[in-house]
């Protein structure tokens, strides 16, 4: 009886910690919902593929999930920012293509859109290399 009870108490330990397993989304925009993306949207190499729906209609739905904290129209494409990520959602086809990417490598890669409306990650917290300066 005790190795059952051992069992038992294993298997709920592991459905807790199962899941642990990503970020929880606490509805603040702390977490993009990339677990809920995969399984939502199609595959299309790396990224996500929705074959039906505009760039505004896939974020809306990606944003009703998991709440972004900012949002940024750019013509026919949407970012969506998250505290260490950022989706981008543009026509793709007949539909859209999502992709994800860790803030730092999204912002480079769009910068000619983010770039006069998000904060530079790489700017961000300098203080100048020269004697006395910033210091």
């Amino acid at each position: 009886m005790r190795t059952v009870r051992r069992a038992c108490a294993l298997l709920l330990v592991a459905a807790a910690l199962g899941g642990c397993g990503g970020a929880p989304d606490d509805g603040d925009g702390d977490t993009v919902p990339s677990g809920w993306i995969s399984r939502q949207y199609r595959a299309l190499g790396a990224d996500r593929h929705d074959p039906r729906d505009a760039p505004a209609t896939v974020a809306r739905e990606i944003d009703g999930h998991a709440g972004a904290t900012a949002r940024f129209d750019s013509g026919d494409r949407v970012f969506l920012r998250y505290r260490d990520d950022i989706v981008a959602i543009s026509p793709h086809l007949a539909g859209s293509r999502i992709e994800v990417a860790d803030y730092r490598t999204g912002y480079r890669r769009w910068k000619s859109h983010l770039g006069r409306v998000w904060p530079d990650p790489d700017g961000a917290g300098f203080r100048g290399g020269g004697p006395g300066s910033g210091k």
